[in-house]
């Protein structure tokens, strides 16, 4: 299948192609028919417009722009589909970016649910990944993609730019979106083995390679910001015991305050983390007892921490995970005499131009009036203006915009779920002593974990800012009071409650029928936007994935998909159709309907596996949502094993991993014991898998025998020791019988039959 830039590429290399042999042809009848000497005084030269017929004319149109980013994380990657939204109708550029990961883009912001699947392509912002690392996003676009590649010069007089592997790509227009790195700081031993940082998918894998190769049981996370509670809690997946080790005297400074802090430290331990602020952290002790931050000298692996607080112990610990914030990638910008910031960052200013001539940057490298921001919703914001920016002035693409695309900064608001907590700030949450135009309220629920402070002007008229933890359901609500200066209650007092504590019949937020309300923050998109491309994809192609990939609302966090679901329900109301309850496109059915039509078919067999039933039943390949569906059916009515042949990939996570998930992403095992039999050997190998994994053990009320706390990465070890005395999965969650209460029987029992 041709893309529409696939066939503009094309269309220029004919066009140049007709072009060489339309100056071939032209050049050589002005020259004399009787000699193909030229005489010296005469000069050849292109021929002008006049001599050519106004269709060979039309073909010395100027060459297509070449544009280049270095940098294919979340923020270049969006920068080049907002170029390529703004250049289709065109030809006016070429596109090229260099990616030093083995992967295309993917969403660092949901970095830690990596460890739900360990599969790459939930996180990827293109589509699947093929064996190479690239997506068809690129080849279907006609964007130059350079993988394992760093870029590690730009030339801004001869306008090239460099790569690790020694290519060099000449451009037109540079745009840096290098990001940045995790600081670490200058903390003695920081070069031992089992020191990391958390910044990507490979280094997620070289901690579990780490722990999985060293039986770590114990380490320590260096920063309590949002990065580093993002840390604790891919620390926690694995297994392992974390400490979160916080310079400041409470977590996420930046967001919340004291109150705030206490509320999320108490949902923190009792996922039983360990939190110390304030903690001055002098070295990382290696096993040999040495501090030295030379390498020659020492290299025995982490063993403690050690810190200059007056009578604080060691913490002993086998790993470190450094997360105390970032660094922009500065260092090719400042080697190529770019204007660089005192304490880092590429200057730009409100259009994201820096100081050379055709180069721009955008996202954390990017030096906006001395201040870099770090969430991905500002970032965004720059990809946008970058991109008009560029259109306009360097591929003179007519945008007919009123105003000049600009960057004037942007709402560090923010709302997450950290370590299954709700954190929310926004607006001005911490006000200054010396402000006199303040009136606070707080709610301070330690008992229930919830925290909330509202920010009013003195005479409570207008909502300056809020914090929320524990229950922030009503963020949006709040956000736009404060964003709008929205009209208060007579008693503002009503706000403050958490909706989880207010009286009466809890009541679903409702979403702003205000076309510029803002739903979704990171990539900035309105309710007015989505109302739109409700109406242009219509009733029956408008469905939550076709909405969410044409307008972005809910691809970045996520924490705006509920509000996007309501707002599709609602757009569909209007134009006379309803939200489908069908399971996904492939199936027109709801998930007890096609039970039900399964359950019922005289010919079983033509309905005992996927493809029969999709084939009947459904159409298309199948996708996330109907494999499971259909699998959890299979189980229940076909009763075969769940993960031989095709039915293994149909299965859900806790099929798959014959496992069920639990808080924190570990996992419990539940091996099967029909009618409570078990033999001597089998108990001893219970209890030998629990303690050699370290796991909690339960006879729970349905007399299964439970093993809590596994790590996803020690499962297909522990069933193979289990599976050696002939124990069997699928006691826990199997979608069939489970479990039958039973008496021993006439061998044992004088009443039994």
């Amino acid at each position: 299948m041709t893309t529409s830039r696939q066939f503009k590429n094309l269309r220029h290399r004919q066009r140049q192609a007709m072009i060489c042999a339309a100056s071939a042809s032209l050049i050589l009848s002005s020259l004399s028919v009787t000699s193909f000497t030229v005489p010296v005084s005469k000069h050849i030269t292109r021929p002008s417009s006049d001599s050519l017929s106004s269709s060979t004319s039309s073909l010395f149109a100027e060459d297509p722009k070449k544009v280049v980013v270095i940098g294919n994380g979340m923020v270049g990657q969006r920068f080049m589909e907002n170029l390529i939204d703004l250049t289709k109708d065109d030809n006016s550029c070429t596109l090229a970016t260099f990616c030093e990961e083995p992967r295309a883009a993917y969403n660092r912001v949901k970095l830690t649910s990596y460890f739900e699947t360990r599969d790459p392509s939930d996180l990827t912002m293109t589509g699947p990944y093929e064996k190479d690392g690239r997506t068809a996003w690129y080849e279907d676009n006609g964007v130059e993609l350079y993988l394992n590649d760093k870029a590690v010069s730009i030339d801004t007089e001869s306008k090239t730019i460099t790569g690790e592997s020694g290519r060099e790509i000449p451009y037109d227009v540079a745009v840096m979106a290098t990001g940045s790195y995790p600081f670490v700081p200058p903390i003695p031993g920081r070069h031992r083995p089992g020191v990391f940082v958390y910044r990507t998918i490979e280094d997620l894998e070289a901690m579990l390679a780490y722990v999985k190769e060293n039986n770590v049981k114990s380490a320590a996370v260096i920063g309590g910001g949002l990065l580093g509670l993002e840390a604790a809690k891919a620390v926690a997946d694995m297994d392992v015991t974390s400490h979160i080790i916080e310079f400041a005297p409470i977590l996420m400074c930046r967001q919340i305050d004291q109150g705030g802090h206490d509320a999320l430290v108490g949902k923190i331990e009792e996922m039983g983390l360990h939190v110390h602020c304030g903690a001055r952290t002098e070295s990382f002790v290696g096993s040999d007892g040495t501090t030295t931050d030379d390498a020659e000298e020492s290299n025995a692996p982490i063993s403690a921490l050690r810190f200059s607080n007056e009578d604080w112990d060691d913490l002993p610990v086998e790993m470190v995970v450094v997360s105390c914030g970032i660094k922009p990638r500065d260092e090719i910008a400042k080697d190529a005499g770019i204007e660089i910031g005192e304490r880092g960052g590429v200057v730009v200013d409100s259009q994201m131009k820096t100081s050379a001539d055709g180069v721009y940057a955008v996202g954390e490298i990017a030096l906006y009036n001395n201040f870099i921001y770090g969430l991905i919703a500002p970032g965004y914001t720059m990809a946008e203006v970058c991109a008009k920016t560029i259109a306009e002035e360097s591929l003179g693409v007519e945008l007919g915009l009123e105003e000049k695309p600009a960057f004037t900064g942007a709402d560090l608001s923010t709302k997450l779920k950290l370590l299954g907590c709700d954190v929310a700030s926004f607006g001005d949450n911490q006000p200054k002593p010396d402000d006199e135009d303040v009136s606070e309220m707080v709610w301070d629920d330690i008992k229930g974990g919830i925290y909330r402070k509202l920010i009013f002007n003195k005479d409570r008229t207008k909502l300056r800012g809020g914090i929320l933890v524990g229950d922030a359901g009503d963020y949006a609500q709040l956000h736009r009071l404060y964003q709008t200066e929205g009209e208060l209650p007579e008693n503002p007092a009503a706000l403050l409650a958490a909706p989880s504590a207010r009286t009466g019949p809890v009541e679903e937020e409702e979403v702003s029928d205000d076309p510029a309300a803002q739903i979704c923050s990171c990539n900035d998109v309105t309710r007015g936007a989505i109302a739109d491309a409700v109406k242009e994809l219509g009733v029956d192609k408008a469905t939550l994935p076709v909405l969410k990939q044409c307008t972005k609302a809910g691809s970045g966090c996520g924490g705006c998909e509920p509000q996007v679901k309501k707002i599709l329900a609602q757009e569909l109301e209007k134009l006379g159709g309803s939200l489908s309850n069908h399971m996904c496109e492939h199936f027109p059915y709801s998930r007890p309907e096609l039970m039900a039509l399964i359950r019922t078919d005289p010919d079983i067999d033509s309905v005992n596996s996927f493809e029969k039933i999709l084939a009947k039943y459904g159409h298309g390949d199948g996708c996330e949502t109907c494999k499971p569906a259909v699998g959890s059916i299979l189980a229940s009515l076909v009763n075969d094993v769940i993960i031989d042949g095709e039915r293994n990939a149909l299965q859900d996570t806790n099929d798959r991993s014959l496992a069920n998930m639990q808080r924190g992403g570990s996992y419990s095992v539940v091996p099967r014991v029909p009618a409570g039999e078990l033999t001597p050997e089998q108990l001893i190998a219970l209890g030998e898998t629990a303690k050699k994994y370290g796991l909690y053990s339960k006879i729970t009320g349905a007399q299964r025998v439970d093993l809590f706390g596994a790590a996803k990465y020690q499962l297909p070890d522990i069933w193979e020791d289990l599976g050696k005395v002939g124990f069997e999965s699928g006691h826990a969650y199997g979608k069939a019988l489970r479990t039958v209460k039973s008496c021993v029987g006439s061998t044992w029992c004088r009443y039994g039959v």
